[in-house]
């Protein structure tokens, strides 16, 4: 996982943390009373501790703007079918552990794992229950390429080969102007940015939080650093254009989009939601929908069947899940926004988020997290090796 975690010598910490924290900021900062601004400015998630976080991540509705994600009448059935999986075991610097020891991590909120449409194995934290939702951070970005896919299917996008500057021409003479759809799935637009979280004055520092046309004017002014397609580079900039590219293209927000091509015709069990930029604008492309730990597992059942309904109604196009997870030239640990391990697939986000996909063992591992920072803890480690380790057993058993 080292690939995601650190990429040229520095922490990989996904626009999200930036861009949560600033809505979250700039809501708190609505406040008249100077008192309770600067109170909500100290317990911004930037300086939260894992205490707060634990509120936090499962009220992102109740802090920021954010738009529903409603839920249908016919849960996608999900057998539970229990297994002793607790001494599954995986090992870490010479060390065994199980994955009853994992489980007992303060930072665990849940975690499922689902094979062949039966429940295996389903845990929570004690103040989480199988109806709370948790933010997903980055885990988002692969449900935006999946509606990418899903808006391809509809024939609102012709193919990921189209130039970006069709849905968004106010990038036409731009560094954009040779960008397509696969090259901003693929992070390997070509255009400059520079993902530095301890530079002040780097783009993710200046543009991270930034959406809808703020966003596209600081991207128009961007240079060319490389051949579109033949360099990867992660951008959060690029995965609010995912977001741009969207709306654009189906006239809709990506949320009521999601709600009737995926979340209702599927079967998702509960509602959901989706930050917003700002009060009525659009979604994040990058970040945070918050769901409960059952529907991103049924998220990684519907990538299993390649999206399609359980009607076999398509709503991806065909083999759309094999692209989605074929190297990219730029990267070979990078799809269409997912990331790409051997065996299998993810989306992932800070602070531990996974829907883990094995697509040739029926398997989804999903999990909720609450880790003690973003990236690159020992939790992270952990929770990689367990997911393996599951599979691995589940195959042998």
């Amino acid at each position: 996982m080292a690939h995601w975690i650190k990429m040229k010598g520095k922490d990989v910490m996904p626009q999200l943390l930036i861009v949560l924290f600033s809505v979250f900021l700039n809501t708190a900062l609505m406040a008249e009373d100077p008192t309770v601004q600067a109170e909500a400015a100290e317990t911004s998630l930037l300086f939260a501790s894992p205490a707060e976080r634990r509120v936090m991540f499962r009220s992102i509705a109740q802090i920021a703007p954010s738009r529903k994600i409603e839920a249908g009448a016919s849960p996608y059935p999900l057998e539970s079918k229990p297994m002793d999986l607790g001494d599954v075991t995986f090992a870490l610097e010479g060390k065994k552990f199980t994955l009853s020891d994992f489980l007992t991590e303060d930072a665990v909120m849940g975690m499922i794992v689902v094979k062949d449409d039966n429940i295996l194995l389903e845990h929570y934290a004690e103040d989480m229950t199988e109806e709370s939702v948790w933010v997903s951070f980055s885990v988002t970005k692969s449900l935006s390429s999946m509606l990418i896919g899903a808006a391809i299917q509809d024939g609102y996008i012709q193919s990921v080969d189209e130039p970006v500057v069709h849905y968004l021409p106010r990038l036409r003479g731009t560094s954009y102007e040779n960008s397509t759809i696969r090259h901003v799935l693929n992070m390997a637009s070509g255009v400059r940015w520079n993902e530095d979280y301890a530079d002040p004055e780097s783009d993710v520092s200046k543009a991270g939080a930034d959406n809808g046309l703020t966003l596209v004017s600081y991207l128009a002014d961007l240079p060319i650093d490389a051949e579109p397609g033949k360099k990867f580079n992660y951008n959060t900039g690029e995965t609010n254009l995912v977001g741009e590219i969207l709306r654009s293209a189906i006239g809709n927000n990506a949320s009521t989009y999601l709600t009737h091509k995926i979340w209702q015709p599927f079967g998702m069990e509960f509602d959901a939601n989706w930050m917003l930029g700002v009060a009525g604008g659009g979604e994040l492309g990058g970040c945070c929908i918050s769901a409960t730990l059952r529907d991103y597992a049924r998220l990684g059942v519907f990538a299993l069947n390649d999206g399609q309904l359980r009607d076999g109604t398509r709503v991806l196009p065909e083999n759309w899940m094999h692209d989605s997870t074929t190297p990219s030239e730029g990267y070979e640990g990078y799809g269409y926004l997912w990331w790409l391990f051997d065996p299998g697939y993810s989306a992932l986000g800070i602070f531990g988020q996974r829907i883990q996909v094995f697509p040739d063992d029926g398997i989804v591992i999903a999990v909720q997290s609450n880790a003690t920072a973003a990236v690159d803890t020992l939790y992270h480690a952990h929770q990689h090796l367990v997911v393996n380790a599951i599979r691995d057993h589940l195959l042998t058993d």
